[in-house]
């Protein structure tokens, strides 16, 4: 397996890039944050990417492994009858467990590699973002013959909420803007949210609306609706329940009529949010080297619902001494 020196953190740590390789497609992980830097099938590289480690440190949330807590909280959470604030902003929401703090930005341990894989690690002390418990978690990215695998495990030394993902980016044209990919996701009903984009405890069903994705068609044709819960975001920024026959399931595919290339997603987590790269900023550069532009980017985040710990009716995220936080992602790919 190649190992390469990707660069140096702001404080000189040094960040390796491993390199893993299956027989129709290749994967980079950094040891910064679990950091997705390419994904390589049919000669192109299917992530959108930084330009390099400052872009993707500053970032901490691009590409990359997110924990405690993935997506938003409100106000914080209470934990065994103590309330714990974290860090929340003018809006009182903590969001992938509050900037300035990005497990994405941290240096893993590398437990083990290979040709085809990586586990890292990392221990989150008692009040890391300001939750409760030290937690040790550890994610393994495998490639097979056709598909990129994560699974994750967690523990706890005491009581605390987990909801781990990876914030990759996918764009199968592997360039310009993914309005013409065509998306499908096995999903009935999205966690309705409010103004902060914090779910209102209502799962509100797709039919008739912008998110209606049974049915696979371009992520374009529906992207700029004027339904409310869309004006909200600016676009896609939501949780879909997904709708499940076996704890691992298919919950996304994504297909590029250009390229031929698929994405077919698996998960055993119960939801995914859909971000269609509404807030990407005019000078971010990408890997190739030039400007991103809003929607050059589809993130499929595998997760627990956002603000779980606050709403009893969703899916639990709290892990209890003893127990063993699992979860598995798989991206499988496919070209015509």
């Amino acid at each position: 397996m190649a190992v390469t020196v990707y660069g140096q953190t702001k404080e000189g740590k040094e960040v390796r890039a491993f390199h893993l390789k299956g027989t129709k497609l290749s994967a980079t992980i950094l040891d910064m944050g679990g950091t997705i830097t390419a994904i390589e099938m049919a000669g192109r590289n299917v992530v959108l990417g930084l330009k390099d480690l400052a872009a993707y440190e500053a970032s901490g949330w691009w590409n990359c492994l997110i924990g405690r807590y993935a997506n938003r909280l409100k106000g914080g959470v209470t934990i065994a009858g103590r309330h714990y604030p974290l860090a929340q902003d003018a809006n009182g929401v903590t969001l992938h467990g509050g900037r300035g703090q990005s497990w994405g930005a941290r240096i893993w341990e590398v437990i083990a590699h290979s040709d085809t894989g990586l586990t890292l690690r990392l221990v989150s002390p008692d009040g890391d973002q300001g939750f409760p418990g030290a937690v040790t978690v550890e994610v393994t990215y495998s490639v097979t013959d056709d598909a990129l695998r994560l699974d994750y495990t967690a523990v706890t030394d005491a009581p605390t909420v987990v909801n781990l993902t990876n914030h990759v980016y996918f764009n199968l044209a592997g360039e310009g803007s993914v309005l013409p990919q065509r998306l499908q996701l096995n999903a009935d009903a999205i966690t309705a949210t409010d103004k902060f984009q914090i779910p209102t405890g209502e799962i509100t069903g797709v039919a008739g609306t912008a998110f209606d994705f049974r049915g696979a068609h371009p992520i374009g044709s529906t992207v700029d609706s004027s339904e409310p819960q869309m004006a909200l975001a600016g676009g896609y920024d939501h949780n879909f329940v997904l709708s499940k026959a076996a704890p691992l399931d298919w919950a996304a595919r994504l297909s590029d009529p250009e390229s031929g290339i698929a994405l077919e997603l698996l998960t055993t987590e119960p939801g995914l949010q859909v971000y269609s790269g509404n807030n990407i900023k005019p000078g971010q550069i990408n890997h190739r080297g030039e400007e991103m532009h809003r929607r050059d980017g589809l993130a499929l985040e595998t997760q627990h619902f956002p603000d779980s710990p606050n709403k009893p009716q969703f899916p639990s995220t709290s892990l209890e001494p003893g127990q063993i936080f699992r979860s598995t992602t798989i991206f499988r790919f496919s070209i015509a």
